[in-house]
């Protein structure tokens, strides 16, 4: 699940034939490539009252974290722009493979908590640590929507007709999914991984695989609108006056 962008993290570039037509970045990123790309409302991960979260060894408030050194998956990610609008830190980019790295750093000191957005938000528990707060939960407490944290993106170049039938077919392809979950848990379990169970696996993809993956509906697209113009006021991102949705 990890996000990544499709351009890397400089300006855009002129497409070559290694440049993919569809691919999977953290909604934050959309800024930086919207004059090509365009966003598309199947295939996100949101959040609605939930998200990641940011853990620590010992029990704080939010307004702790303030100077403190927190890991991050990357600076690009949604997740990393929402905690710097919630209070002011200092990143330290932590990679999210594997993902027993992030809670090694917190045990040699070499940060004070981390911003956990894949199945450690699960398992931060096992390593002794303390949830300091749900940023999907301080999302909703502040705007009352939902946060869209990655989701899909199509080259504007693809055309009207072809942006439609590739949504149709991802569409298709994640209705497929969600109805054959058992086997997709099965799957997932044979390849190992920090969640070993059919019953956190099923908990974890409730969580990012779900209706909300098929169609973020009218919520997710305010959601999204909402997130770009807060991140824009605060500096984070450039602004978006105008989000295609495909």
């Amino acid at each position: 699940n990890q996000r990544v962008s499709p351009l890397g993290p400089s300006k855009p570039k002129p497409f070559s034939d290694s440049c993919p037509h569809v691919s999977a970045i953290s909604v934050a990123y959309y800024p930086k490539i919207a004059d090509k790309w365009r966003l598309m409302s199947c295939g996100a991960s949101v959040g609605r009252n939930y998200g990641p979260v940011v853990v620590a060894p010992e029990a704080m408030s939010l307004s702790e974290l303030a100077g403190k050194k927190i890991a991050v998956p990357g600076l690009t990610t949604t997740a990393y722009m929402v905690l710097k609008l919630m209070v002011d830190f200092i990143p330290v980019v932590v990679p999210i493979v594997p993902p027993e790295l992030v809670f090694e750093e917190i045990a040699l000191g070499k940060v004070d908590g981390a911003l956990l957005i894949h199945e450690g938000r699960l398992t931060f528990g096992q390593h002794g640590l303390k949830l300091v707060s749900d940023i999907g939960e301080w999302w909703h407490a502040e705007t009352g929507l939902p946060l869209a944290l990655g989701a899909n993106v199509i080259r504007r170049d693809l055309g009207e007709e072809t942006i439609a039938k590739v949504g149709r077919v991802i569409y298709n392809s994640i209705k497929h999914g969600l109805e054959h979950k058992q086997e997709a848990i099965k799957w997932l379990l044979a390849r190992g991984g920090p969640l070993d169970s059919e019953e956190a696996v099923d908990h974890y993809l409730s969580l990012y695989a779900n209706t909300d993956t098929l169609d973020f509906g009218d919520s997710g697209r305010e959601g999204i609108q909402e997130l770009l113009k807060r991140c824009a006021k605060a500096g984070l991102v450039t602004s978006c006056s105008s989000i295609d949705f495909a």
